[in-house]
């Protein structure tokens, strides 16, 4: 369940992206026009980013591991646009999904999924049940 939620909040993280038109960050529908295409088109492109995330995005935490160290943590910016860069590069080569204008614009695109994010994460967090 944890998963599919993170799929769902993923999706909505890269629709919001989209709608920044500075970032050139795009969305390519399976079938143009449908606003279902499009949402399946999301969905999908979110869960490929999950993997991508959950295999690559290890790796390069595990290689660059000195870097984080040295920018005190901020080198993982760069590591998620890294992993959104990927994803733009898998989904587009099928014809459909994300697109990425430039590499910097993946940066701050995936900035500002990891923010959409937190919010989401704080807003869905299940409340602790305090006992007296």
């Amino acid at each position: 369940m944890k998963l599919l939620i993170r799929i769902v909040v993923n999706a909505f993280a890269i629709w919001v992206v989209t709608l920044i038109p500075k970032l050139t960050v795009s969305v390519t529908p399976f079938a143009p026009g449908e606003t279902g295409q499009v949402v399946l088109t999301l969905l999908a492109v979110a869960a490929i980013f999950a993997v991508v995330n959950t295999i690559i995005g290890t790796l390069i935490k595990v290689v660059a591991f000195p870097l984080y160290i040295l920018t005190l943590g901020l080198f993982s910016v760069v590591a998620n646009g890294i992993v959104l860069w990927i994803t733009a590069w898998i989904t587009s080569s099928w014809g459909w999904g994300l697109s990425v204008g430039k590499f910097w614009w993946g940066v701050a695109a995936a900035l500002v999924i990891s923010i959409v994010n937190w919010i989401a994460g704080i807003v869905l967090r299940p409340q602790l049940k305090k006992k007296h």
